[in-house]
């Protein structure tokens, strides 16, 4: 029977407001890792994301990703929603089975945060160079045509990922492959900043904003990953405590790993090692135990640095801010580590993985990997050439020299 948990609902709500607070940090990360000329850009790009996806969520895309499962020709089902709930029609203050004990909007507007901070996520790869048309063009379009259709596949009721029994708790496919390999072909389309040097591709203007920005991610992380128990209980507690050691374990090891690499402790190294944990952790935090979260957490700092490493050897590979390497390595680990180590004794709604004797469930994650990865770079290549057609995606060689905040916004961060 469907009915209203005050605890759940207001745990959902609380959430929600964690999770928004994640697309400006996702600004002040950025934005303290380009240089000063650009700062402002990096930082409107989070901004206008949230305010452009909000509606865009309202109006069209919350009934395409989790509307009833809509089908084509009598045949093709589990690909994208229906229409039913379009400017969320019948989206009211009853729960529907997404969440039965919280109003049905609580749920489309905890969803809607997640919406937001995904493409937001995609602008560090396309730092200090983009067209701002291009960009919000981008952004619509890659929302409606990537974003609403993979978490339909996933998330949906009828969803044919989540009928094959993909496990995605927090959004490792939906959320961080999808964004880190969209932003890896926009990085290759959009080529390499002016003057342009892999070894110091990330040099940042502002290296505190860089930790204030990972801090508050961190913050907003519990409301992201134990929030997406959907109720205040003992799920939400596992979720929060595998946050936290998956973060905490990830920042670690990337630190380790950077100082025996290059002779000393980095502190964006901690950052970015703390990012690539949460990273990591998302799709597994309601399916394994703290030990677990510590595993997956090592193996993030491991393989996020690795990625690194090897994309400052990819000298056509200008990916300004490492998202591929953080995001789209880190929720791949994830999402398969999943199928490692989640166990029935976390979450009897989900399933046992490798390590408790279904290597089964590793297979069905690996192929959510392959498509997640397949189909966000094969749309996002046709997005990007679309869009040129008519906007160009990069701007002029003097609005870069001059930097994107004069250029596109008229505006300057400092006043020195």
């Amino acid at each position: 029977m469907l009915k209203i948990d005050a605890g759940d609902t207001a745990w959902v709500l609380a959430s929600t407001a964690l999770v928004m607070l994640m697309t400006p940090a996702v600004g002040f990360f950025y934005g303290g890792l380009v240089r000063k000329k650009n700062v402002l850009a990096t930082l409107m790009h989070s901004l206008f994301i949230l305010c452009l996806i909000s509606v865009q969520w309202a109006l069209w895309g919350y009934t395409l990703a989790f509307g009833p499962d809509a089908n084509f020709l009598g045949r093709f089902h589990g690909i994208i929603g229906g229409l039913q709930w379009l400017g969320l029609q019948g989206v009211g203050v009853t729960p529907s089975s997404y969440a039965p004990t919280v109003p049905h909007l609580a749920f489309a507007a905890f969803q809607m945060m997640f919406a937001a901070i995904t493409p937001a996520l995609i602008t560090g790869g396309f730092a200090e160079r983009k067209h701002f048309k291009a960009f919000v063009l981008f952004t619509l379009l890659w929302a409606t045509l990537v974003y609403d259709p993979l978490a339909h596949w996933v998330w949906g009721q009828g969803g044919w990922l989540n009928k094959l029994g993909t496990l995605d708790f927090a959004g490792g496919t939906v959320v961080h492959i999808s964004s880190g390999v969209s932003a890896l072909i926009a990085a290759l389309m959009l080529g390499r900043r002016l003057g342009f040097l892999p070894t110091r591709s990330t040099e940042p203007h502002d290296t505190t904003m860089v930790v204030l920005g990972a801090v508050l991610l961190w913050f907003g992380w519990f409301g992201f990953n134990a929030g997406s128990a959907l109720s205040a209980g003992g799920l939400a507690a596992n979720a929060f405590v595998a946050t936290n050691l998956g973060a905490a374990m990830g920042a670690l090891t990337w630190v380790t790993v950077s100082w025996w690499h290059k002779g000393h402790p980095s502190v964006i190294g901690a950052a970015a090692g703390g990012v690539a944990g949460l990273v990591a952790i998302t799709p597994a935090c309601g399916f394994v135990t703290p030990m677990g979260a510590i595993l997956i957490g090592f193996g993030a700092g491991i393989v996020c640095y690795g990625a690194v490493v090897l994309r400052e050897r990819m000298r056509r590979v200008d990916d300004s801010l490492d998202v591929w390497a953080v995001h789209g390595i880190g929720g791949t680990w994830g999402a398969l580590a999943t199928g490692l180590f989640a166990t029935i004794a976390v979450n009897a709604a989900g399933a046992n993985g490798l390590f408790y004797s279904n290597p089964k469930q590793l297979a069905v994650q690996a192929l959510a990997v392959v498509v997640s990865w397949v189909y966000c770079a094969g749309m996002t290549w046709v997005i990007l050439k679309g869009i040129n057609m008519f906007v160009p995606l990069r701007v002029s060689q003097g609005e870069e020299e001059r930097g994107l905040d004069v250029s596109q916004h008229a505006e300057v961060a400092y006043n020195l």
